[in-house]
């Protein structure tokens, strides 16, 4: 199959809503009813098709469900320019998803992992990506600060204000 995202016209970082919103542009488009003679019919037919699948392939990337990123690679440079995109946009889980793309890592990937696993509070792995961002380029001091931060934030978390602030995060959430 073809990129579900090229064939609904919309980028790969695109959100569900906006998937939808695509779907329902091409299905008015090219839904067969629209259509009297015959081949039409069927050329709009298979168009739907199309559609159909693209827009359940979508979907099913962009709401998580799959237990792998998109399949198809990113280098390590356009994976970093897609990912600082969307934590610019407040969607760090699809920003990890879409860094989660790219074969290779650099210091800047590293880093960037960092600040995304920090944003979705997941202290204890923001410390280990900064920590290889140190390693492959020391001498970035905010890989090092962001580390630092990371482990200060992994410590109060685990005191007692830090559980009780995450309970009552947990509670939101279910409300």
């Amino acid at each position: 199959m073809t990129d579900p995202f090229s064939l609904l016209g919309i980028e790969p970082t695109a959100d569900v809503e906006e998937i939808r919103q695509a779907y329902h542009n091409l299905a008015k488009k090219n839904h067969p009813d629209q259509f009297r003679d015959e081949q039409s019919r069927q050329e709009a037919t298979a168009r739907m098709v199309a559609v159909n699948l693209a827009y359940e392939e979508a979907i099913h990337l962009a709401s998580g469900q799959q237990n792998r990123p998109y399949t198809a690679p990113l280098s390590c440079e356009d994976a970093v320019i897609v990912a600082r995109r969307l934590v610019e946009q407040g969607r760090p889980d699809s920003a990890l998803r879409q860094l989660l793309r790219s074969e290779t890592r650099s210091a800047a990937w590293y880093g960037l992992q960092g600040d995304i696993l920090m944003a979705m509070e997941q202290w204890e792995s923001a410390e280990q990506s900064y920590r290889a961002a140190v390693r492959l380029d020391g001498n970035t001091l905010s890989y090092r600060r962001g580390a630092l931060d990371a482990l200060v934030a992994l410590r109060k978390s685990r005191t007692f204000s830090g559980r009780v602030r995450k309970w009552l995060k947990g509670q939101k959430r279910i409300k």
